[in-house]
Order: C-alpha cells, then sequence, then structure tokens
C-alpha cells in the first residue's frame, strides 16, 4: 500500500552509493522538493539517470545536486544545459555515460518490461560503437544497449489519489511511467493529493501498484509562481505571460 510520508522521509530512502532516476525535461515537471530535500539531506556518491538536465539559464531543480557535488556518475542524452556539470565533466571530477535520448527511453522501458536490452541501429558508426556490441541481423548492423533499471526514482505528478494512482497532463509525461516501472522504490511528487475515486480510471498515466511513496510538493499555484519567477529573472516571458 502507498504510503504519504514527509519530503525528509522519501530522501532518507536515497542511499550513498544509490542509482537515481530522475523525471523532468529541462526543469519542466521536475520534482523539485525531492531533489531540493535530497540536496539537503547532503547524500554523495550518487549516480543519476536523466533524460537531459536543468533549466540552461540557473542552477535548479535537479542541478542542485550537481553544485552540491553529490553525483559521482551521471546517464544521460544531453548535459549541456547545465553549467555545473559541463564544468565539472571537463574537470574529471564525474563520469557521464551519453546515450541517445531516444534510445536512453527505451533502455529504462526495457529495464520495467523485463527485457533483455534494445537493439537499435542508433549509434552504428559512431563512437556509441566503443561501449555496446554489435548486431547483424537480415544484413542490417545494430547495436545492443543494456536496460536501465534503478534502485530509486524520483517522478512528479500533478495529482495522486491515496491508492497512489497518478493523474499527469500532457507533456508533463516526460519519463514519468517508465521510470516507475524501471525502478526498485518510486516516490512521487505530487502537486494535490486526492481522495480515492476523485480521478477518472481513464485518467490514470500511473497506476497505484508501481507508486510506493507520495509527497506534497509545490500546489498548483506556487508551481506557477516558481516557474514565471524562474522565466521572469532572464527575461523569458512577455507582458502577456505574466
Amino acid at each position: 500500500m502507498v504510503e504519504i510520508v514527509s519530503i525528509e522521509k522519501a530522501v532518507s530512502l536515497v542511499k550513498p552509493g544509490s542509482s537515481l532516476m530522475g523525471d523532468g525535461f529541462l526543469g519542466v515537471s521536475a520534482p523539485i522538493k525531492l531533489f531540493e530535500g535530497l540536496r539537503d539531506a547532503g547524500t554523495k556518491d550518487l549516480t543519476l539517470i536523466q533524460a537531459v538536465m536543468s533549466f540552461p539559464m540557473e542552477e535548479h531543480d535537479v542541478d542542485i545536486l550537481a553544485v552540491n557535488k553529490q553525483l559521482k556518475k551521471l546517464i544521460c542524452a544531453h548535459a549541456g544545459t547545465s553549467r555545473e556539470i559541463t564544468k565539472q565533466y571537463f574537470a574529471n571530477e564525474i563520469e557521464i555515460e551519453f546515450i541517445p535520448m531516444g534510445t536512453l527511453s527505451e533502455c529504462i522501458r526495457a529495464a520495467g518490461a523485463g527485457l533483455g536490452g534494445v537493439l537499435t541501429p542508433v549509434g552504428v558508426g559512431t563512437m556509441q560503437e566503443e561501449s555496446h556490441d554489435k548486431v547483424t541481423r537480415n544484413g542490417k548492423e545494430y547495436l545492443l544497449y543494456d536496460p536501465i533499471e534503478a534502485d530509486v526514482a524520483f517522478i512528479k505528478a500533478n495529482k495522486a489519489d491515496k491508492a497512489g494512482n497518478l493523474y499527469c497532463h500532457g507533456t508533463s509525461k516526460t519519463l514519468t511511467l517508465e521510470m516507475a516501472l524501471a525502478a526498485k522504490i518510486v516516490i512521487a511528487e505530487v502537486e494535490e493529493i486526492v481522495e480515492i475515486g476523485d480521478i477518472e480510471p481513464s485518467d490514470v498515466y500511473v497506476p497505484g501498484i508501481l507508486v510506493d511513496f507520495i509527497v506534497q510538493g509545490l500546489t498548483p499555484a506556487e508551481n506557477v509562481t516558481y516557474y514565471k519567477e524562474l522565466w521572469s529573472r532572464h527575461n523569458l516571458l512577455t507582458e502577456g505571460d505574466n
């Protein structure tokens, strides 16, 4: 049965040396309060699995873990939006394993589905061949990528009911479901916690059976304020957006 817990309790489940999947894309639909709580906990030597890093003009959400030197390895498609990660990478302070974005998604999906790997032509003829087996099938060359799982996943949803069913709106879904399937412990940060039955069955994106813990994150109003202030600091809002 899913538990509703504090941020402090949730982040205590991430142990030193753990692998951690992080939801969100360029800061959008990121579990901000969980990342802040993990920063405050100071847990070190983490392997972070994240499609891309944060909003490029300011270190916030997942980038604060890099600023706090809590990451030993990053598995991602693109890290260049994080100034701190870029600095650490060129100083040989962090290991980065780059995987093409669509392939990374499929590797996470494969772990959740119990598959043995992902066979794809993506990366053939590139540096990806150095770290992946090449397979020829029906006269065509492919690379074999291993499934990617994690000890813990931090995912984000708009709503959760008290059975753990999650509603995610529109493009905020990112890799939420895939990560929920591929991690041993799944912690969902949500904007609203509602009663069982308040989310229509057809609106459930992540079923509660996949979710272990729920934490209250920024409310919908707080979330809007957070991003408006973030984007306003960098003059990215027009007058009509305010």
